[in-house]
């Protein structure tokens, strides 16, 4: 058997290791046309499965934005569901808080290895402002809570896509296997995610597999979060419900919290998550000390610990970024209108074998990427 064949096939990291493959678990992959032209998920669904061997088959999935232009306007929310049962109590849940434009089953394929998916339908609904005393609550908060509610009170049921204008598909398998079950190659969009998990040291489930998604927020990630516990508790302060079963849960919430309803700007949002050391600190001038230290007093219980790569995509952009001394690897690099992130070089040049710019960024540091300000989506 060939080595690369060997590669592909094998899962012991004896193997692995003797064919000189430096695995640290989990594999991402973004892409994003900064002119809001849209790719076909064919191109994303080559990137991810360059990195078969990042993953175990028990989890992988794709974020892609610009998707539902005829429902722009609406929050498109993917729901799966473990009987009929919750999802005819879901349906009642959104028929009385929610105007439904429409309900449908999300299209799928049979795939061999995809085996019991979960009941999966979309709903296209209007969000609705609703009183609280002398408070109005506006739809994108007010959607979060309907997200919350169905996570937290309906058995059997999972919201795992919110946003406008976008989707998250995701499942038990492996990427490629779960693109071609939810006909990724059928969709096309500006901005895509894509990741294969190796689940450690939570379950590997449906609902548990990235992206992670609240309204326009989607975020993929490669490592673990080990500061889970204070980053849920302070999550669970303004009222989040944590019901996944997987770290990487915390981070979409905390973007929503930062940017959304904190209104800090992506630099400040990005620093909150992955802040200087003290003693980097401490050698700064005194402006950006002032600024620092004021961050990890007001935010310390949103900083996050432990190894991670992470990549999240939002209606205007793509933002990606490791932790502060590069336990993962991350890879950039830009190819005319394009930029492209992921876990590794290979899986780039893969769809875009001459780039025009290829860079690690730096420990800790944040490479974000914005559509041009002409562009409406």
């Amino acid at each position: 058997m060939r080595s690369q064949e060997l590669l592909w096939r094998t899962k012991d990291p004896e193997i692995l290791r003797q064919l000189g493959k430096d695995i640290s678990g989990c594999g991402l992959s973004g892409i994003i046309n900064i002119r809001g032209q849209r790719i076909s998920g064919e191109a994303i669904r080559c990137s991810i499965a360059c990195q078969h061997d990042r993953g175990n088959g028990l989890g992988g999935g794709f974020a892609a934005y610009g998707i539902y232009p005829r429902y722009r306007d609406y929050y498109a929310l993917h729901i799966m569901y473990d009987s009929h049962d919750a999802k005819n109590s879901t349906e009642d849940y959104l028929d009385h808080h929610l105007s439904v434009e429409l309900g449908e089953r999300i299209p799928t394929r049979p795939v061999p290895n995809i085996n019991k998916p979960p009941l999966l339908w979309r709903y296209f609904v209007k969000g609705r402002k609703e009183e609280e005393g002398d408070f109005e609550i506006a739809d994108d908060e007010y959607m979060v809570k309907i997200v919350m509610g169905i996570n937290a009170t309906i058995p059997g049921a999972f919201v795992f896509s919110s946003g406008k204008n976008m989707g998250v598909f995701k499942g038990v398998g492996f990427p490629e296997e779960l693109a071609e079950f939810f006909m990724i190659d059928e969709y096309q969009g500006y901005l895509w995610l894509a990741h294969n998990r190796f689940p450690t040291n939570t379950p590997g489930w449906w609902g548990g597999a990235h992206p992670f998604n609240l309204l326009d927020w989607s975020i993929i990630h490669n490592g673990e979060i080990s500061s889970y516990g204070i980053n849920k508790r302070y999550l669970e302060m303004f009222g989040y419900k944590l019901t996944l079963m997987t770290d990487t849960e915390v981070v979409a919430y905390l973007l929503d919290l930062l940017v959304r309803r904190h209104k800090l700007n992506l630099n400040v949002a990005s620093t909150v998550l992955s802040p200087p050391f003290w003693k980097d600190i401490e050698k700064s001038d005194d402006k950006e000390k002032e600024a620092f230290t004021a961050l990890r007093m007001v935010y310390g219980s949103a900083m996050l610990n432990g190894p991670f790569a992470f990549i999240f995509g939002f209606t205007r952009g793509m933002v990606g970024m490791n932790d502060r001394i590069k336990l993962r690897p991350f890879v950039v690099a830009t190819k005319g209108d394009n930029f492209y992130m992921a876990s590794e070089e290979a899986a780039i040049r893969e769809i875009c074998p001459e780039p025009d710019k290829v860079w690690s960024p730096r420990a800790g540091h944040s490479v974000i990427v914005e559509l041009d300000r002409s562009v409406t989506v």
